[in-house]
Order: C-alpha cells, then sequence, then structure tokens
C-alpha cells in the first residue's frame, strides 16, 4: 500500500489513496470483483474478512478507504443503491431524531 499522507495534494489522494499491491500477482490496479461468495474455512470463518459480496468486496473496501482519505475521514461506506444508503441512516437514528429532507 501507498502511505497515504493526509496533507497531499487531492490529485494524489485520489490517484494513490485505497490501492494495494495484489500480492499474487503484483497489480497495481484492483481488479472488479464481480463473485458472489468467499473462501470458507472449515470452522465456519472467513480468513479474508469478506463474506458475501453485497455486503463487502475488496473493490467496495478500496473506494471506501479512497473517499475517506478524500474527505479526511476515518472511514467511509459505499452503497450499491441509494435506498440502501436511506436505510442504513434510517436504521442508526434514535428514537426522537429528526431528519430534514
Amino acid at each position: 500500500m501507498t502511505e497515504i499522507n493526509p496533507d497531499d495534494n487531492i490529485e494524489t489522494l485520489a490517484v494513490h489513496a485505497g490501492r494495494h499491491v495484489d500480492p499474487t500477482t503484483g497489480a497495481l490496479v484492483a481488479p472488479i470483483n464481480m463473485l458472489t461468495t468467499f473462501l470458507r474455512e472449515a470452522d465456519g470463518s472467513y480468513p479474508q474478512g469478506y463474506r458475501y459480496t453485497r455486503g463487502n468486496n475488496p473493490t467496495r473496501a478500496a473506494l471506501e478507504e479512497c473517499l475517506a482519505a478524500l474527505e479526511g475521514g476515518a472511514a467511509a461506506a459505499a452503497f450499491a443503491s441509494g435506498s440502501a444508503a436511506t436505510m442504513s441512516v434510517f436504521q442508526a437514528l434514535a428514537p426522537g431524531d429528526h431528519v430534514l429532507l
């Protein structure tokens, strides 16, 4: 992974944030992962941390890492649809919270 400096120009962050060298192939650009499931061990664990592509996958993780760096945030969340993003925001609200649209 390229060392990210939050003081870098936004152009530098946009190019380098979220990029990792693939240890198997040496690829510098992350592939688009079009799979649906990931390796599961006999004990039921997922050694790479990915279980089902709609929940998380390497391509989405790279995008989220890049967006967090560009915005200077600790983390970012990417969603497959606006409905999924909206649902996540509403589920994070406590009773009595207000939303202005």
